[in-house]
């Protein structure tokens, strides 16, 4: 299993992120959704945890066949859907991530929010992460994927004539207010021989790219959300909810509508391969089979 803790800092402050959150994350599902993939929200209702309080589950199963990289469709199934389980009770939240056919898959991503600059070395109050395995993003400069740049999320070109902040410069984190910080301790594990590292690495190359994205948008979108109740935005949510659902489902093809049954998906890859991933008959479960988060937790298997 590699763990990692990343540290993304916005020019924002927790109480803010809360809307903005909820804002970025609808509205870019919503974009990504469409020709069969794409998020469908399964579950969206209210929960409650004996420490951390009142606060959100929510349940998506996310259809992205095609985004994988070229030597992963050797073994996966034409068909699939990866399950994303949220539990928000904000500023702590907890997401995990299984496969429909692979029980050997799990991520776990753990998340607070702080109003500081990301030197909080213990943010989750146990054992601190090792400094070795701690990247800290900047959400000005590091790179992104070149598919995934716009101007207008460029945050040296950026301003909000809402709140008149922004561009922001080299160097913001140590000087700007307000700032805030998502600290995310992620967990990975891939425990099949040979496909390991390459798989665990891959999944935190692909996480980091999330995270910086998802990030500056939620700062680049800020007029749009910026001054919203979480009444207005949940509203919101629920809106773009249903026509997510309705974007995945009405432009999916024949096949993907159907959405084939575990037994199904074994059947358009290699059997042989499957069980050197340990994936037998009697290993089959229902993959929409529900779950609740426990410690340590090991994924049944959402950058939230």
């Amino acid at each position: 299993m590699l763990m990692k803790e990343y540290r993304i800092c916005m020019p924002l402050t927790v109480d803010e992120y809360r809307i903005g959150q909820l804002y970025m994350i609808s509205k870019h599902s919503c974009e990504q959704s469409g020709g069969g993939e794409g998020v469908e929200v399964v579950t969206n209702e209210s929960d409650t945890h004996p420490q951390h309080g009142p606060g959100q589950l929510t349940e998506k199963r996310i259809y992205l066949s095609s985004k994988l990289p070229s030597w992963a469709k050797t073994f996966v199934p034409r068909f699939f859907y990866v399950t994303e389980k949220a539990w928000n009770f904000y500023p702590y939240t907890i997401t995990e991530y299984s496969v429909s056919f692979l029980p050997k898959f799990s991520i776990r991503i753990e998340t607070r929010f702080e109003n500081n600059n990301g030197d909080n070395s213990n943010v989750f109050g146990d054992t601190p992460t090792p400094a070795e395995n701690v990247s800290i993003l900047d959400i000005l400069s590091d790179p992104i994927p070149e598919k995934h740049y716009k101007e207008s999320e460029d945050l040296s070109l950026w301003q909000s004539s809402k709140t008149g902040r922004g561009p922001l410069e080299e160097g913001w984190r140590d000087n700007h207010q307000p700032i805030m910080c998502s600290y995310k301790r992620v967990q990975c594990s891939f425990e099949v021989y040979g496909l390991q590292t390459r798989t665990e690495e891959f999944i935190h190359r692909t996480i980091q790219d999330i995270l910086l994205v998802g990030h500056r948008q939620a700062v680049t979108w800020i007029d749009e959300w910026h001054g919203l109740s979480i009444e207005e935005v949940r509203e919101y949510e629920q809106t773009m909810q249903e026509k997510t659902n309705n974007k995945v489902k009405s432009t999916a093809s024949p096949t993907v509508q159907q959405r084939p049954v575990f037994s199904r998906s074994i059947s358009v890859t290699d059997e042989r391969s499957l069980k050197k991933m340990g994936v037998t008959n009697a290993t089959m479960s229902d993959p929409t089979a529900s779950s609740v988060p426990h410690s340590p937790i090991r994924l049944n298997s959402t950058p939230e």
